[in-house]
């Protein structure tokens, strides 16, 4: 099958095989879940770029070791972020030292500009944000707080309860 000669078969080896890698793909994700492609933390984006390589790279191979390989390599990548998954979900000092914590981007109708910078989220972004949200008001808003995920959360209304703010923290000075 690899090695072949004409044009057609090589087109036909390429289609072949980015489906057999789209199936493998497919397979992990139900096996390890939907989250291996939803919001992502730093990790998560680079285990996806490196997905995306990896399936070019299995796709476009030419032989069946770096097909195999680059296959194996697809299932390590999914079986590393399902540990580091499992890993964060037990243990507090490991989910600090793998995730951002979310910082409060804005606190009772005020930008807090340090966070913005220490951020590096554009004012306008956030503003962009709070109109997204339906914030007709800055004295309405009672927090804006940028995410692990890097999403930017709008909490507007009366009143807050400072549950909801648990983990987030405060730019430094």
């Amino acid at each position: 099958m690899f090695g072949l000669e004409t044009p057609w078969e090589e087109i036909a080896r390429g289609a072949l095989l980015t489906a057999i890698a789209l199936m493998w793909v497919v397979l992990l994700v139900r096996i390890v879940g939907l989250r291996s492609f939803s919001k992502m933390t730093s990790f998560d984006f680079v285990a996806t770029v490196a997905t995306g390589s990896l399936l070019a790279g299995a796709a476009t191979t030419d032989d069946w070791p770096g097909f195999v390989q680059a296959m194996a390599a697809i299932g390590g990548l999914f079986a590393a972020q399902f540990a580091i998954a499992r890993i964060r979900k037990s243990s507090d000092r490991a989910e600090a030292v793998l995730q951002n914590e979310p910082l409060l981007l804005m606190r009772d109708g005020v930008i807090v500009e340090a966070a913005l910078q220490q951020s590096r989220v554009a004012r306008s972004d956030l503003i962009a944000k709070l109109r997204e949200a339906n914030a007709l008001d800055f004295a309405q808003v009672r927090a804006v707080v940028l995410e692990t995920t890097g999403d930017i959360s709008v909490l507007h209304g009366d009143q807050i309860n400072e549950n909801v703010l648990e983990g987030v923290r405060s730019a430094k000075p």
